[in-house]
């Protein structure tokens, strides 16, 4: 058992525990996804209730053991992400992320570069940004974390870089226009879909808002990305099936996103 450390961290989620009790996993930047024990929390003015809270993150401080579970003992510089705990879609997005997040790596796996992408993602999410936009740039860049790495450069056969690609499962990567006969599977995809795919491999955050597409884009895009997953990876999240039931609901409930325009970028 080691000593009380401290680490900042991400709520990836809770459960109730007995009566009074609730374990809380939690992404921390220093251990990995740790799952503690918190007793009490369900007491009135428990000083942790508002450091546990969903879409929170903050600096947690406790006893952060190798096996079992790990004791909370208390928290500070604690942030929550208000717009996604208010947004039903906002957080419809970010349980996705913080689920996909949970299922990309085993548990107390040192890995601050993820850490950081995901607190980055949540941000944006937060801050009102494109949800879909945000969220396919974290579902093509984690696919490395469940093993799965594409060249999206070039042409798998030929190297050509530029022109119109589609996604060949044959070759495991992109075929240029030049080779589309090589695969009769391959993916039939919109050729702008996989240059905002290609885009998305490799842009930061940062870059986010100059990226502007129209809505049959997106959902091509998206069309795509769940191939990949579907051929690749085989997880089916619940919170993957609840946004695809969200989208169901049409524009009634959905809030008209600003950064959204009919030209691409």
């Amino acid at each position: 058992m080691k000593q009380i450390a401290e680490s900042k961290g991400i709520i990836l989620f809770t459960k109730d525990y007995k009566e009074k009790d609730k374990l809380v996993k939690i992404f921390t930047e220093s251990a990995g996804k740790l799952m503690f024990f918190v007793k009490g929390a369900h007491r009135k003015n428990n000083p942790l209730t508002p450091a546990i809270m969903p879409y929170t993150q903050g600096v947690y401080l406790g006893k952060f053991n190798e096996e079992g579970l790990s004791f909370l003992n208390a928290a500070k510089e604690i942030q929550p992400f208000l717009k996604i705990q208010q947004d039903i879609f906002a957080a419809a997005y970010a349980t996705y992320l913080l689920t996909l997040t949970d299922a990309a790596i085993e548990d107390r796996v040192y890995d601050p570069n993820l850490f950081h992408f995901l607190q980055q993602a949540l941000t944006l999410l937060d801050e009102g940004k494109d949800f879909e936009i945000v969220t396919n740039i974290f579902e093509i860049q984690i696919l490395q974390r469940f093993g799965v790495l594409f060249n999206w450069e070039q042409c798998q056969i030929c190297g050509q870089t530029q022109g119109k690609f589609d996604f060949s499962p044959k070759y495991h990567g992109l075929l240029c226009e030049r080779h589309f006969l090589e695969d009769k599977n391959r993916y039939q995809a919109d050729p702008v879909a996989i240059h905002f795919i290609r885009q998305f491999s490799k842009v930061s955050y940062q870059k986010i808002q100059s990226i502007h597409l129209k809505p049959e884009t997106k959902k091509q895009i998206q069309k795509v990305v769940d191939q990949l997953y579907e051929e690749y990876v085989g997880i089916h999240l619940k919170s993957k099936k609840f946004i695809e039931q969200m989208n169901d609901w049409g524009n009634i409930l959905k809030p008209t996103n600003e950064n959204e325009e009919n030209t691409e970028k």
